[in-house]
């Protein structure tokens, strides 16, 4: 790259913050609370989800601000809340929820990794203490188990990582397409990738980003993984949002809501 174009990086990265924000799949670096604050709302959601019984549930966090999140996306990143066997502190177990997700390599914004952690890992990046929770129906819960405790849930991962991967192409992944992937895989019943893409474009609607030509040109000099070289003419991505709808335009949800500090509320 020129100076020049090193130049008018560098300028741009100032005004893409609706194009560097929309998606937050990084590990936890620096919190941004007090650890004893996350561990207390990461038990407030596992609380929440054993109460109700759930086995499975889809869950979304704040992982950037959220000023500078692009209009009509809420969270940045969804996880599966898993109830299992865990190994407590003192090395005896325990029931409790592992976190299932994918993660932006630290270091290497290009490629991501499946990776399985607690609730409280999982929040200790958010921005907000905000969690955004959909609980499958019992059926969908059982079959989500399914695939999630077989070989097709890290063969779903594509290990090409992009901020605003189109879900209907395999070019590149983020965090919330893999949920959607493994979505897909246990509604339908299938481990193929090319069933499951074309299901998802058959029957979801991404969401809708939108960024002007001259920010869509100059992302991808600012970060690799800022491309949008898996779109055509329209940015749309998968979101809390997104999934949100279609499950709910095909029955396929209990319950969709939102847990923070101190409310447990329905959108």
């Amino acid at each position: 790259m020129t100076r020049l174009m090193k130049f008018y990086a560098v300028l741009m990265i100032a005004f893409l913050p609706s194009l560097t924000t929309a998606a937050g799949s990084s590990a936890a670096g620096e919190t941004n609370f007090p650890a004893d604050e996350v561990a207390t709302f990461a038990n407030r959601v596992q609380n929440d989800l054993a109460s109700r019984g759930v086995s499975v549930a889809i869950v979304a966090r704040i992982g950037r601000d959220p000023a500078q999140i692009p209009d009509g996306i809420r969270y940045t990143h969804l996880g599966f809340f898993v109830y299992s066997t865990i190994t407590l502190p003192d090395g005896s177990t325990g029931q409790g929820y592992r976190v299932y997700n994918l993660y932006q390599r630290g270091g290497e914004p290009t490629v991501s990794d499946l990776v399985q952690d607690s609730p409280a890992e999982f929040f200790a990046g958010a921005k907000r203490l905000d969690a955004g929770i959909i609980i499958p129906d019992p059926k969908l819960q059982r079959k989500l188990l399914g695939v999630i405790n077989s070989p097709t849930y890290a063969a779903l991962h594509n290990p090409r990582y992009a901020v605003l991967a189109n879900p209907r192409s395999n070019q590149f992944q983020n965090s919330n397409e893999h949920v959607l992937n493994v979505l897909m895989a246990a509604i339908y019943n299938t481990g193929s990738l090319a069933q499951i893409k074309a299901n998802i474009t058959a029957y979801f609607d991404p969401q809708v980003v939108a960024i002007t030509g001259l920010k869509r040109a100059f992302a991808p000099l600012a970060s690799a993984a800022l491309t949008t070289q898996d779109h055509g003419p329209v940015i749309a991505t998968t979101t809390f949002g997104a999934v949100s709808r279609f499950m709910d335009s095909y029955d396929l949800t209990s319950q969709t809501y939102r847990i923070t500090p101190t409310s447990v509320s329905r959108f």
